[in-house]
């Protein structure tokens, strides 16, 4: 059986609740939040750690983390799809600063990489399309299973030429194609990676230093997946979106970015690169469970890392047992 490290961590909030699971002690805590409910223990989430190889979940609320627990050490680990959120604020600094338009034609933004015969439906495709999951392909591409087979290199040009079935904006078919082209235009754009691009911008000032991000083949950051984070990395990527672009006290990324990535787009459950949820919530979801989830009604943030090969039921249990308590 798996045995269950020993780790938890609070800040100044008092008492503590400590119990047991397996081997291990796991410290939790009770704090009253005014007429809400109080959050006084990770247990039941805790029950379903084995099963779905739960890594470690933090929760926050009014900016004061109130709740840790950890299976073992808080390691960086590929979060894969929520990879796109990140993406998403980057495409937001590059509009800001000018860089971008989310109004600009594909044609326009990839003018070199065009297939010889232009369809109504790619000529008719915009940069924010590319964010929405509605951008007019009918399948997905570029998953992780298919990306080592590819024979060719460059995958702009690949994508760009792959059918434009629907009209842009009119059906959501869940890919990685739109944020890759995104996180290309970035890169493009600013002339450096997107590592290099969000370190002074954004990982410096939330103390994120140098993540690993997967490249493709002609050296661009894969910037729909392979961003390498830990737990405590991706809990503060979250909070920095529940303050709606403000880290320190700084106004890092526009406020009215956060709310146009976090509002439904082209369709009602997500939008550049976030997915809607329950309790007015949207988040960061990766496979396997790698998941920022935030509640602006609640001022909270649940974050966890997982491995697990039932991700709806994690969901439905952190919903359950950890955001119905905030």
């Amino acid at each position: 059986m798996r045995k269950f490290a020993k780790k938890a961590r609070f800040t100044r909030i008092k008492p503590q609740l400590l119990t047991k699971f397996g081997n291990s002690a796991i410290i939790q805590e009770r704090k009253a939040f005014g007429n809400r409910r109080d959050l006084t223990e990770l247990s039941e989430l805790i029950k379903c750690a084995e099963r779905h190889c739960l890594h470690g979940v933090m929760v926050s609320q009014n900016g004061r983390l109130i709740a840790e627990w950890h299976s073992e050490p808080d390691i960086r680990r590929n979060v894969y799809s929520a990879a796109k959120s990140v993406t998403a604020m980057a495409l937001g600094f590059a509009v800001q600063e000018g860089l971008i338009s989310l109004d600009e034609k594909l044609t326009s933004a990839f003018p070199d990489d065009m297939p010889a015969e232009i369809s109504r439906n790619l000529a008719e495709a915009r940069v924010r399309d590319l964010m929405t999951m509605c951008l007019g392909q009918e399948k997905a591409e570029l998953t992780g299973a298919m990306r080592p087979l590819y024979p060719q290199d460059d995958w702009v040009k690949y994508a760009l030429a792959l059918p434009f079935v629907y009209h842009p904006g009119s059906k959501f078919v869940y890919s990685n194609v739109g944020p890759y082209l995104a996180g290309v235009l970035v890169q493009r754009r600013t002339g450096c990676d997107m590592v290099s691009y969000l370190k002074p911008r954004l990982f410096t000032p939330l103390g994120i230093k140098c993540p690993m991000w997967e490249t493709d083949p002609m050296g661009y950051n894969f910037s729909s997946s392979g961003l390498f984070l830990s737990l405590a990395e991706l809990h503060r990527l979250g909070q920095f979106c529940l303050d709606r672009g403000s880290y320190g006290g700084k106004q890092l990324l526009s406020a009215d970015w956060i709310s146009e990535c976090t509002r439904p787009q082209g369709a009602q459950f997500y939008g550049y690169g976030f997915w809607r949820g329950e309790y007015n919530s949207f988040r960061m979801d990766g496979k396997y469970s790698q998941l920022s989830v935030v509640m602006p009604d609640t001022d909270s943030v649940v974050s966890l890392m997982a491995e697990s090969h039932d991700s709806k039921a994690l969901l439905r249990t952190v919903y359950d047992t950890v955001c119905s308590q905030l």
